[in-house]
């Protein structure tokens, strides 16, 4: 089982990346605005229904490296932390506009629901992040990798489907602050590639 401090850390550093708008958050606005609240709850739920399925193949995965290789598990762990510090870099240089178009047609809960899925189950980035950052919150002394794995996942996935739905019942009124406030996503970029420069040095320090 994994120790409290671990847990309290994990948990920290998961409501800073979900909780400052990204991606995933900007599509589920989008949606909301374009197409209501209820659409907006459906994109999320299909992103959050996208990570368990990248979390359930990095458990697989990263449960038999963990457990039967120094090697590959130093491999994994340089990989992820130079791929996190890529990330927080391009974050942080990142100038593109943000794109909440409220003239967008609407489409069904449905469909949302689908699009979203097959949206983050197809980007490899996302892929790429599980297993560069579940790792790093593994203590082979705690017990099980696999269950340690799931329980991180677990946790990720569901501070994510809050934060989402939060973010799609609040669209019209943040999505307009997004769009006259432009520096608010410049800043969100910076902040956001901090954190993950700080997860990759935290991952490339970290012991087996």
């Amino acid at each position: 089982m994994i120790d409290h401090a671990t847990l309290v850390t994990y948990i920290l550093i998961v409501l800073g990346f979900v909780f400052i708008p990204g991606p995933a958050t900007l599509l589920t606005m989008a949606r909301a605005a374009s197409s209501g609240t209820r659409v907006g709850i459906a994109t999320g739920a299909g992103i959050a229904a996208g990570d368990v399925i990248h979390t359930s193949m990095a458990i697989v995965g990263l449960s038999a490296v963990i457990a039967t290789s120094a090697l590959l598990f130093s491999i994994v762990k340089y990989a992820g932390a130079g791929f996190l510090i890529y990330l927080g870099i391009r974050a942080m240089l990142d100038k593109a506009p943000i794109k909440l178009d409220d003239g967008a047609p609407a489409i069904s809960a449905g469909r949302a629901l689908r699009q979203a899925v097959l949206t983050e189950v197809l980007n490899p980035k996302t892929a790429l992040f599980f297993l560069a950052f579940l790792p790093q919150f593994v203590r082979p002394e705690n017990g099980s990798t696999a269950l340690q794995l799931a329980i991180l996942g677990t946790v990720f996935v569901l501070l994510g489907l809050v934060s989402t739905v939060v973010f799609a019942v609040g669209a019209g009124r943040l999505g307009n602050l997004l769009r006259r406030h432009p520096a608010v996503v410049r800043w969100q970029g910076k902040v956001v590639g901090i954190i993950y420069c700080a997860v990759g040095v935290r991952l490339a320090l970290q012991e087996r």
